[in-house]
C-alpha cells in the first residue's frame, strides 16, 4: 500500500512518517513535488504519486497571521484539500483529513461532539471549515479528524516555547480561561495507525460507521496555564536549568491575540471509543513521555506561547 502523507515536515505529518512505515510504503511529498497553494497542479502530481491512501496534515496553521492573510490561508486549507479529495472520490482511494477544534466558537461546558453546530472565530477556524467542507462535498471515502493543542518534543510548539521561556525569565505569563486538551503528536498518530490498520478496502466502511467525521485528542482537560504549569515542574522534576519562579494565570483579555481563540477546546472523545476503541492517553501522561524526548534534545525553539 502507498500512503500518502502531506505536511510530511510538519509536526504531525512527520509523526505520521515515522510510525506509518509498518502499514505500507509511505510517500512524504515535498512542496514542490505536492503544492496545495496550486490546487490546480494537485491532479497531476496525484496521477504521479498514485497513492492507495492519503493523509492530508498539511495546513496553514498561524493563527493570528491567517487575519492578514486570508487568502492564503483558504488557498492550502480548504481549496487544495478540495482538489485532493475530488481525485481520491474519482479513484475511490480514502482520504483522511486533519481539522481542528478552531471550527467551533468555544462557547458552553461540555466537549464538543462531532456534530455540534460549527462556528469559528477567525480565519483560521474559517478556513479549517471551509476545508472540512470541501473535503466533503467530494464525496468519496473520507474522514475528517479533528484534534487540538497540538504539541511535539520537537517543532515550533507551546511546550518548547515554555521551556526556552522558562530558562531565561523568572515570571511567565499564561491564559488560564481556555480549556482543553493538550495533544502529543504521538497521540494523534497512534490513533490513526490503529484506526488504519484495518485492509484498505474496508476502510470506507469504518469510515462511514464514524459518520466520516471523528474527533481525536488526549484525555483529560487542562488550561494553557495548567499546561504551562505541567510543564515547567516536569522540566524542573528532571533536573533542567530554568529561571523561571512563577507562572501567572491571566486572562484572555490580557494577552494580544490578532484573532479569537475558543474558550472551549474540549473535544468529546465518546465516537472514539465507540467505532475505533480507542482509549487514547491522559494528556498528563502523554507529557510525561513528550518532556522525557525533549530532555534527551535539550534544544529549545521560541514561538508563541499561547499558540
Amino acid at each position: 500500500m502507498r500512503i500518502l502523507v502531506t505536511g510530511g515536515s510538519g509536526q504531525i505529518g512527520g509523526a505520521l512518517v515515522r510510525r506509518f512505515g509498518d502499514l505500507g510504503t509511505v510517500v512524504a511529498p515535498n512542496r514542490s513535488e505536492l503544492d496545495l497553494t496550486r490546487p490546480t497542479a494537485i491532479v497531476e502530481q496525484l496521477e504521479r504519486i498514485a497513492p492507495d491512501l492519503i493523509i492530508n496534515c498539511a495546513a496553514y496553521t498561524n493563527v493570528d497571521q491567517a487575519e492578514d492573510e486570508r487568502e492564503l490561508a483558504f488557498l492550502v486549507n480548504a481549496e487544495g484539500p478540495g482538489a485532493m479529495a475530488q481525485w481520491a472520490a474519482a479513484k475511490r482511494v480514502p482520504l483522511v483529513h486533519l481539522s481542528t477544534d478552531y471550527v467551533f466558537d468555544g462557547s458552553g461546558q461540555r466537549p464538543w461532539r462531532e456534530e455540534d453546530p460549527t462556528g469559528p472565530l477567525s480565519a483560521y477556524g474559517a478556513s479549517k471549515l471551509a476545508g472540512e467542507k470541501s473535503v466533503q462535498a467530494a464525496c468519496g471515502p473520507h474522514l475528517i479528524v479533528r484534534t487540538s493543542w497540538i504539541y511535539a518534543a520537537q517543532g515550533r510548539n507551546f511546550l518548547r516555547t515554555i521551556a526556552s521561556l522558562a530558562a531565561h525569565r523568572s515570571e511567565l505569563r499564561v491564559v488560564a480561561d481556555q480549556v482543553g486538551a493538550p495533544t502529543s503528536t504521538a497521540v494523534v498518530a497512534n490513533g490513526l495507525v490503529q484506526i488504519l490498520r484495518a485492509p484498505v478496502d474496508e476502510l470506507p466502511a469504518l469510515f462511514a460507521q464514524a459518520h466520516e467525521i471523528l474527533h481525536l485528542a488526549a484525555a483529560g482537560t487542562t488550561t494553557w496555564h495548567g499546561f504551562a504549569t505541567a510543564i515547567v515542574q516536569g522540566l524542573n522534576a528532571r533536573g533542567a536549568h530554568l529561571q523561571v519562579e512563577r507562572v501567572v494565570p491571566i486572562c484572555t483579555e490580557e494577552y494580544p491575540y490578532k484573532a479569537m481563540r475558543p474558550r472551549n477546546s474540549r473535544l468529546d472523545l465518546q465516537r472514539l471509543l465507540e467505532v475505533f476503541g480507542i482509549n487514547p492517553l491522559h494528556w498528563a501522561a502523554a507529557l510525561e513521555s513528550e518532556l522525557n524526548q525533549f530532555i534527551g534534545r535539550q534544544s529549545p525553539t521560541a514561538g508563541h506561547p499561547n499558540d
